[in-house]
């Protein structure tokens, strides 16, 4: 599904049960945010379904944080809407809380309060009964690996144990959905990975938004991203439709062993390859970059000629780019258009 700079109302004059109906837990539309002689956010329009786990992408000062606080409620907003599972922000902020898990960047935590006596307490915060109290501290405990912890004064703890502590009061009270800003900072690549894969756990049961600086994070995490440039969003997509904006800059690297006149003619045969770049490496091996026409997977190809020629093949992959390619060269083109 792909949203970019949808029309300014259109997500705004969806009815509530049309929108509950089309299952969405986030409609942003037009939404800006001013400061004194700064515009932070830009007339911004996208949308999330429920269950999914969405990246929001974005330099120092793209507008993400304050996105994220708007959509907690934490911040008014300039002009636009947002409705959290069918509720304005604005005009029901109360209903839109109850189903929010927030982690801001920087957690306000009670530093002298103990980690499990200060998830009791937010849990509680938050409406849980004294029995669902106990089972869910219980088990967000378990789930970001605080158990050991449970006992220790919060501001004794290490920086990543202080975020862990942060995402366990966001998930407390079961939130329908999770923002989550920065989540890793701070964090050993260690404590990374687990924290991704808890955020990729979540998937389906709660909706999931975050931020991030670690772009390889967000990109083995998120089903689709938000680039945000500027305080505008330059493109709004699946990591993989992301990647054919790229368009046929991907190349295919092959190791072949043959001789550099026969690839070269093998090469010139195949039309979807609009160049290839050979070069020897060790041994009798050639090295063989090839560019393809409109971004065509040549891997294929590749393989039944070099099946079909007996050549040995000691490597054949295909570049991607990284999101942050991606990031980076759409950027560009949002400051050459202005």
């Amino acid at each position: 599904m792909f949203f970019i700079r949808p029309p300014a109302g259109l997500v705004a004059k969806l009815p509530l049960a049309r929108a509950m109906s089309d299952g969405l837990m986030i409609e942003v539309s037009n939404l800006t945010k001013r400061y004194a002689g700064h515009t932070a956010v830009s007339g911004i329009s996208f949308a999330v379904r429920r269950g999914e786990i969405v990246g929001l992408v974005g330099s120092n000062g793209a507008g993400k944080s304050t996105t994220l606080r708007i959509l907690s409620g934490y911040l008014p907003a300039s002009g636009g809407t947002v409705r959290v599972a069918g509720f304005d922000v604005f005009a029901q902020s109360m209903e839109v809380r109850r189903r929010i898990g927030y982690m801001p960047e920087n957690n306000p935590l009670h530093p002298e309060m103990r980690v499990r006596e200060y998830l009791k307490f937010r849990a509680r915060l938050k409406g849980l009964s004294w029995g669902q109290t106990r089972q869910r501290v219980d088990m967000v405990l378990q789930q970001c690996g605080l158990v050991e912890a449970q006992k220790s004064v919060i501001g004794q703890l290490s920086k990543g144990y202080r975020q862990r502590v942060g995402l366990a009061d966001a998930l407390v009270h079961e939130p329908e959905l999770l923002i989550l800003d920065e989540p890793t900072i701070g964090l050993d690549p260690r404590q990374i990975r687990s924290v991704r894969q808890l955020i990729k756990s979540l998937a389906g049961r709660h909706t999931v938004l975050v931020s991030s600086h670690i772009l390889s994070e967000l990109e083995m995490t998120c089903h689709r991203m938000v680039i945000l440039h500027e305080g505008r969003i330059a493109a709004a997509d699946t990591p993989d439709n992301l990647q054919a904006l790229m368009g046929g800059r991907g190349q295919v690297v092959a190791e072949i062993a043959a001789s550099q006149a026969e690839l070269q003619a093998a090469f010139d045969t195949i039309a979807e390859i609009r160049h290839a770049d050979i070069s020897p490496v060790a041994g009798d091996f050639f090295r063989c970059a090839l560019t393809p026409q409109d971004g065509v997977d040549l891997r294929s190809r590749v393989f039944n000629l070099a099946l079909q020629r007996g050549w040995p093949v000691r490597e054949l992959t295909r570049q991607r780019h990284t999101l942050e390619d991606i990031y980076v060269r759409l950027t560009r083109v949002e400051e050459e258009e202005t």
